[in-house]
């Protein structure tokens, strides 16, 4: 065969237009079926959501520590108006008092209070003339008990606590308070009390947690109010220890009898 002469002229084709139309409705199927040559944009729904999740986060502790605050504010508002930054509180009393002879006597006493706890404890030092016994004294108002460590007999005595007699914690305080402060002087009267030894106590359950602190390895006595003071030759018959303390606006000499 011999080939065909090649013509010294370019070649144009002629494309009629609905061919065209044609080329270009299959081309744009072509591109429309065929995945896009760049990835879909993500970073962005997910930065989002970390941003808004980093926003919640701080919004709750913004509010816990707000809760905090108030809490704090609230439950100190007490203490907190003398200064006070804890619900423990001590003070040391000094105070003069006029006993049953018309002699003007010193009373020395450690007082800490517990406000949350709602119980006091009263230190009492060996005072110079002996009038009573050093002791250690707790009055737990959850309880309803008052307990009384006489230090020289290394003896516990439990009775039923005396709010006529006692101050509840938050008034106590208040009162100690403003003596310190010059603003109140309680009266220096003394009143006696007498209570006499019933029974050994054995089931220390019942006594809870601060008085059971404050006696373990002890002897533990219950106790009973004496309401009529008996007289002089049945008195003979036992033996009284006195501890003189104040929890009030009065000195409060309780005498503790046992029978020989």
């Amino acid at each position: 065969m011999e080939p065909k002469p090649r013509s010294s002229c370019p070649t144009t084709c002629i494309v009629s237009k609905e061919r065209r139309r044609k080329c270009l409705r299959i081309t744009q199927s072509i591109l429309e079926e065929q995945p896009l040559p760049f990835p879909v944009e993500t970073r962005k729904p997910l930065s989002r959501i970390f941003y808004w999740t980093m926003m919640m986060l701080l919004l709750l502790l913004g509010l816990i520590l707000t809760s905090m605050y108030v809490y704090r504010y609230f439950s100190y508002t007490f203490p907190n108006q003398y200064g006070l930054e804890d619900q423990e509180q001590e003070m040391l009393c000094q105070l003069f008092y006029v006993d049953e002879l018309r002699e003007q006597l010193e009373l020395h006493e450690n007082v800490r209070i517990y406000l949350g706890e709602n119980y006091e404890q009263i230190s009492i030092p060996m005072p110079h003339f002996g009038e009573s016994d050093p002791a250690d004294i707790i009055h737990d108002f959850q309880r309803g008990l008052t307990a009384y460590l006489d230090i020289s007999l290394d003896k516990c005595y439990v009775i039923e606590l005396n709010t006529t007699t006692v101050m509840p914690p938050q008034s106590f305080w208040e009162l100690l308070v403003n003596v310190k402060k010059g603003a109140y002087l309680p009266q220096t009267y003394m009143i006696q009390e007498e209570m006499i030894v019933t029974e050994h106590v054995t089931d220390v359950d019942q006594l809870g947690f601060y008085i059971y602190a404050l006696c373990r390895d002890k002897e533990i006595y219950r106790l009973k109010r004496r309401t009529a003071r008996r007289h002089i030759h049945r008195r003979a018959a036992e033996t009284c220890h006195h501890i003189r303390h104040f929890e009030n606006t009065f000195v409060v000499d309780t005498a503790i009898c046992q029978k020989l």
